[in-house]
C-alpha cells in the first residue's frame, strides 16, 4: 500500500531493513520463526542489558512495537533538542557544517512521517540550505507545507510568483477587513474607523504573519513592497498604503534592524506614527517631520515615492487634516493669515504629498506636488470667515435681546469655496474635515449651510466611504434634527439621495444611518425615504441585505391594526422608540 511505502521511504537508501525486507525473508525462508528471530537481533536495539529485559515486558503482555516505538519517540526528542542546541553552540562554521552533514545523511528519509520533524529540524536551522534539496522540498506540496518558516523563506526568495500566491490572499483578507470597518452597522461618533491605536492595529493577524513571513529577510521585504506598490497602482485602493507602513512599523516593534535600518522612510514613518497616536502634529515633531522630506539629497528623490505612499495611508491624512483644522481655529484667536504660519505650511505640504502618491508612482516623476498659493491666500481664509461667521453668531445669541442685531445664520456659501472643493484636491480634503468638525460640534446651522457644496466635490471625495463613514458617526449627535422637514429634505434630498443611484456604496452609507436613526424621522419622511432607497435588479447583496432589515424595523414600529381601533383616539399607543439613555 502507498501509505506503508511512505512509512518506510528511504530505509533502503540506507541500508536499514524496512517491512519489505522483512516479507522477502519470510517468503523466501522454510523456518520463519527463525528467520524472524535473526531479523529482531540483527535491526532491534543492540544493547546487552536489553536481551533480559525484553522477555520480561513480554511477561506483562506489553508489546514489542510498543516498546520500539516508545524508545524511538524518546530518541527523537533526544535528537530533535540535540540538534537545536549544535545550532547554537561553537564557531559558525563548524556548527553548520555538522548540521549539513546530518542532513545530508538524513534527508533520504524526509518523507517517511515518523523521522520527518527531524530532518525538518536539521532545514530550519540551516542559513542555507543547499539548492537541490530546497528545490526538492518545493516539488512536494506535502513537504512544501510541512517545512518551517525558515525554509520557505529560503524558497520564496528566489520565487517571486510562489511568494506572491502566498501573499495574495492576505492582502485581499486585509482590505476586506478594512471594508467591513468601514461599512459595520455600529455607527458612532466615540468609536470609528481611526479610533485603534497605531499599536493595536499592528496586531491584526494580516500583519503579524508578513512580518513573521518576511522575518530578517530584505528580498522579501522588499518584494512585499512591490506587490503593495502595485496594487496601489492598479486599484487606487489607499489601504494598502496603511498596510505599507503597518509593517515598516510591526518589525520596528520587534526591532528587526537588518531591514529597518535599509528602508529610508522608517524614522520618518516612526515619527509621522507617534503623531498618529496623538492625532496631532505637534511643533517638536513637525521640525522633525520637515527635518526628513528637506533632507532628501538629489539623486535619492525616489524615496519620495515611498513617503508620499506613507503619506496617503488614511490615517496619517487624517492626523494632518484634523491638525490643519485646530491650526486654523487658532489662526483665528490669534488674527494671523496662514500663510504666516510654518506649521500650517508644513501640514498642507505633507498632505499634497500624500494625496499626489498615485500620480507619482504613476508616472514615476519623483518630486513634491507644486502646491497651489491661492490654496493659502484663498481658500484657507474663506474657511477661517467661516468660523469668524460662527463666533459672531453665537456672540449674537447670548446678547440681551435689546442689544441683539438679530443677525439671521450665513446662509449662502462664496462661489469660490464650491469652486475650490471641486478643483483642489487638498482643499476639499480640508474642506471635509472642517464639515465633519462642525457637524462633531453639532452645529446645525454651519452644516446645513456647506451641505449644497458637497454634491460635487473633487473626485467624487464626498461620496468616499471613509468620509460617509465619519459623517454618519457624526450625525448621530444631530439625531434629533432628524424629526424636522427642513434637516431632513436638505440631508437626503439635497445630497445622499443624489448620488445613490450612481454610487452603491453611498445607498449602503444611507441605509446604515437610517437603521440607527431610523426612529428620529418624521413618520412621512420615513416613508418617503423607504421608497427612495428601495434596492433596484442592479442593487448588490449588501444593499438588499441592509434595506430588508430596515424594513424588518419599521414593520415593528407600525402599531397593529387591532390596536388602532380598539383604542380612544386621545390615547393612541405611541410606537416604542428607544429614549437615547437607554440607547
Amino acid at each position: 500500500a502507498p501509505g506503508q511505502a511512505e512509512m518506510y521511504a528511504g530505509l533502503q537508501e540506507l541500508g536499514v531493513a524496512n517491512g519489505e525486507d522483512l516479507k522477502e525473508t519470510l517468503t523466501n525462508c522454510t523456518e520463519p520463526l527463525k528467520a524472524i528471530e535473526q531479523f529482531q537481533t540483527e535491526n532491534g536495539v543492540l544493547l546487552p542489558s536489553l536481551q533480559y529485559a525484553l522477555p520480561f515486558l513480554d511477561l506483562h503482555g506489553t508489546p514489542r512495537l510498543e516498546f520500539h516505538q516508545s524508545v524511538f519517540d524518546e530518541l527523537r526528542e533526544k535528537l530533535l533538542e540535540r540538534v537545536s542546541a549544535i545550532a547554537l553552540e561553537g564557531k559558525v562554521e563548524e556548527r553548520y557544517k555538522k548540521l549539513e552533514d546530518l542532513l545530508e545523511k538524513s534527508f533520504s528519509l524526509v518523507k517517511m512521517p515518523s523521522i520527518q520533524p527531524v530532518v525538518m529540524c536539521v532545514m530550519k536551522h540551516l542559513p542555507k540550505v543547499p539548492e537541490k534539496k530546497l528545490k526538492l522540498v518545493m516539488a512536494d506540496k506535502d513537504l512544501y507545507k510541512a517545512c518551517a518558516v525558515e525554509v520557505k523563506r529560503q524558497i520564496w526568495q528566489d520565487n517571486q510568483a510562489l511568494f506572491g500566491d502566498e501573499v495574495s490572499p492576505l492582502l485581499k483578507q486585509y482590505i476586506l477587513e478594512k471594508e467591513n470597518i468601514l461599512f459595520s452597522n455600529d455607527i458612532s461618533f466615540l468609536q470609528n474607523f481611526f479610533s485603534p491605536s497605531p499599536k493595536t492595529r499592528r496586531q491584526g493577524e494580516v500583519v503579524q504573519k508578513l512580518t513573521q513571513m518576511i522575518g530578517k529577510n530584505v528580498k522579501l521585504y522588499d518584494m512585499v513592497l512591490q506587490f503593495l506598490r502595485t496594487l496601489f497602482l492598479r486599484t487606487r485602493n489607499v489601504h494598502y498604503c496603511t498596510l505599507r507602513a503597518e509593517l515598516l512599523m510591526s518589525l520596528h516593534d520587534l526591532e528587526i534592524s537588518e531591514i529597518c535600518t535599509v528602508d529610508p522612510c522608517h524614522k520618518f514613518t516612526w515619527c509621522l506614527d507617534a503623531c498618529i497616536r496623538e492625532k496631532f502634529v505637534d511643533n517638536k515633531r513637525a521640525r522633525e517631520l520637515q527635518g526628513f522630506l528637506d533632507g532628501v539629497k538629489k539623486g535619492q528623490e525616489q524615496v519620495l515615492g515611498d513617503l508620499s505612499m506613507i503619506l496617503c495611508d488614511p490615517f496619517a491624512i487624517n492626523t494632518l487634516a484634523l491638525s490643519t483644522i485646530r491650526h486654523l481655529q487658532d489662526l483665528v484667536g490669534q488674527d494671523t493669515l496662514p500663510r504666516e504660519s510654518p506649521d500650517l505650511l508644513l501640514l498642507l505640504r505633507m498632505l499634497s504629498l500624500g494625496q499626489g502618491a498615485w500620480d507619482m508612482i504613476d508616472s514615476q516623476v519623483f518630486k513634491e506636488p507644486k502646491m497651489e498659493a491661492e490654496l493659502i491666500t484663498r481658500f484657507l481664509p474663506l474657511l477661517m470667515s467661516f468660523v469668524v461667521d460662527d463666533h459672531t453668531f453665537t456672540v449674537d445669541q447670548k446678547l440681551p435681546s435689546e442689544e441683539k442685531a438679530s443677525i439671521p445664520y450665513p446662509s449662502t456659501i462664496p462661489e469660490a469655496f464650491t469652486k475650490f472643493l471641486q478643483e483642489n484636491r487638498i482643499a476639499c480634503e480640508i474642506g471635509l474635515y472642517y464639515i465633519l468638525h462642525i457637524t462633531k460640534q453639532r452645529n446645525k446651522n454651519a452644516f446645513l449651510r456647506l451641505l449644497p457644496a458637497l454634491v460635487e466635490t473633487f473626485s467624487d471625495l464626498a461620496f468616499s466611504d471613509i468620509f460617509l463613514h465619519l459623517l454618519t458617526g457624526n450625525l448621530t449627535l444631530l439625531s434629533d434634527e432628524f424629526a424636522l422637514e427642513e434637516f431632513c429634505t436638505s440631508l437626503f434630498d439635497g445630497f445622499f439621495l443624489n448620488a445613490c443611484s450612481r454610487k452603491e456604496n453611498v445607498h449602503r452609507h444611507v441605509l446604515r444611518l437610517l437603521l440607527h436613526l431610523h426612529h428620529k424621522v418624521a413618520p412621512a419622511k420615513l416613508e418617503s425615504l423607504q421608497k427612495a432607497l428601495e434596492p433596484t435588479k442592479q442593487s448588490g447583496e449588501a444593499v438588499k441585505e441592509l434595506y430588508n432589515q430596515l424594513s424588518e424595523k419599521l414593520e415593528l414600529r407600525k402599531p397593529s391594526p387591532a390596536e388602532v381601533t380598539e383604542t380612544p383616539s386621545m390615547e393612541l399607543p405611541l410606537p416604542t422608540v428607544p429614549t437615547p439613555a437607554s440607547r
